[in-house]
């Protein structure tokens, strides 16, 4: 038997469904016997892991994301080699993919694969239940015991998802993941394309992918659309793909399909893509149910556009032309902004939140997203700045639970080389009065007498660009709690 786990993944113990997990258990279903353990949805996951092994459980599976999810793999990992000796424990995931030394290195992790592994995995399976010694498998790395040599074997294609079998939810509870969002009140995530063919270098997407992409078609998507709302009662779905709006003409067949299930819906989206689509397209993607599209505008200058790679093909005039353009078809832009990028972060802020306030004024509702800029393992110019600046990441996988890396892969920290405390206060200070100016959409809770009176506590401030010492937005947001996207320190 196989046992997957799905290590916590965020403070609250919010349950997202594990379509990692359930991608590599749907290529397995006939041919091997699996567990799926998910660790959001139990207090002391150990122990149901443990379960499976004291029954002859062969090989233990965890999917690893940066931050929290590293500190409970280490924690099930670690004690299940110390108990169950034999068992083979395998690691995948963006945390294995960026930083396969130091994954690879853990003397309790066997077998790491980097990037898209289902097909690889199997055929990984079938040599270590039937004795093979073949360690050929696409995506591979391992440590040799006898000389500590690690092995990395060549990453494989991005699967074809039209050739993968459906995801295996009768193997679940699903209930526990059907979640109330400002979509509906019951929203449940799906993966209806994998990678992205672009290369912005903040973006840990190129690691586990570099520029390949494939798209599930319409027929695909209808099938999980039948399962996911006809049977599991879904009325809303959140794409959780890395760039879903790649194809126009993919976009439309897909909308064509999901108007039929009338569910909201919601994915990320590039800019400059939505851009070229014409206004046919939009008003489809309207009355099939889209109601917000998350966009990377990162920046409101062309020069960072370029440095991040993002350059040539996006600019900042066709960020503002977005937002006007997705008001004139009732959908709201939610865009994010990497703030505090080296080696000029104090100007760069300074010029972003100019640019923001021309995305208010053209429309109103869209959703503001600030995140600090924090490295990824890629070649480029803003990994370079960071390096130059002393930024170095951690050579040992238990490093990375100590919160300071926790932080850094949540992209929530401040504490950063080159940010100054006079940065740092700057950009609390903002998030602050431009959250109670334009309250988010998304609140449910937030309606009525409630929102005004917070929007005008900070308008004030807002219209006069007086953004210092917010301590009565403060109060304000003790006596009105709400939803605010913050980076953690502000």
């Amino acid at each position: 038997m196989i046992v997957f786990f799905n290590p916590r993944s965020n403070e609250s113990g919010k349950p997202v469904l594990p379509m990692s997990v359930l991608s590599l258990a749907a290529v397995l279903e006939g041919k091997h016997d699996y567990s799926i353990v998910d660790g959001n949805l139990l207090d002391q996951p150990l122990g149901a892991v443990r379960s499976h092994f004291d029954n002859g459980a062969q090989i233990l599976a965890v999917t690893v994301m940066p931050g929290r999810q590293v500190r409970q793999a280490i924690e099930i990992s670690r004690k299940i080699k110390e108990e169950y000796p034999a068992v083979v424990i395998v690691w995948g995931g963006y945390f294995p993919t960026m930083h396969p030394k130091v994954a690879i290195s853990a003397p309790y992790v066997d077998y790491i694969f980097r990037g898209h592994s289902e097909i690889p995995f199997v055929a990984l399976v079938d040599a270590i239940i039937s004795g093979s010694k073949h360690r050929n498998q696409a995506g591979l790395s391992w440590c040799d015991p006898e000389n500590a040599e690690i092995h990395n074997n060549p990453e494989g294609p991005v699967p074809d998802l039209n050739t993968l079998p459906d995801y295996p939810y009768h193997r679940i509870e699903m209930e526990p993941y059907m979640i109330e969002t400002f979509l509906g009140s019951r929203t449940i995530p799906h993966h209806a394309s994998y990678g992205c063919p672009f290369k912005c270098n903040f973006c840990g997407v190129v690691n586990m992918v570099d520029g390949r992409y494939s798209g599930q078609d319409a027929d695909c998507l209808e099938r999980a659309m039948v399962q996911l709302v006809d049977k599991y009662g879904a009325n809303a779905i959140q794409f959780f793909d890395n760039n879903f709006f790649v194809s126009e003409s993919r976009t439309v067949r897909i909308c064509e399909r999901l108007k039929p299930f009338g569910v909201s819906w919601w994915a990320f989206a590039r800019v400059d893509t939505l851009m070229n689509y014409s206004d046919k397209t939009w008003e489809l993607m309207r009355d099939s149910g889209l109601k917000m599209a998350y966009l990377g505008a990162e920046a409101g200058s062309d020069e960072i556009l370029a440095r991040m790679n993002k350059g040539g093909r996006q600019s900042a005039d066709q960020t503002l032309a977005i937002a006007e353009r997705m008001k004139q078809f009732d959908i709201i832009p939610e865009m994010s902004f990497v703030l505090g990028n080296p080696p000029n972060p104090a100007s760069d802020i300074e010029n972003t939140f100019r640019f923001i306030r021309r995305i208010k004024a053209m429309n109103p509702v869209t959703e503001i997203v600030l995140y600090l800029y924090t490295p990824v393992p890629l070649a480029g110019d803003l990994y370079a700045l960071a390096q130059s600046s002393g930024f170095k990441f951690p050579e040992t996988v238990e490093e990375w639970t100590e919160d300071y890396w926790l932080e850094i892969a949540e992209r929530t920290t401040v504490d950063l080389p080159w940010l100054t405390s006079s940065v740092r206060r700057k950009i609390g200070n903002f998030q602050k009065v431009l959250q109670a100016a334009y309250p988010t959409e998304t609140d449910p809770q937030l309606k009525g007498i409630r929102r005004r009176v917070l929007s005008m506590a900070g308008m004030w401030r807002y219209r006069l660009h007086f953004y210092s010492a917010p301590l009565d937005l403060m109060i304000m947001n003790r006596l009105l709690p709400h939803r605010r996207p913050e980076v953690a320190g502000f």
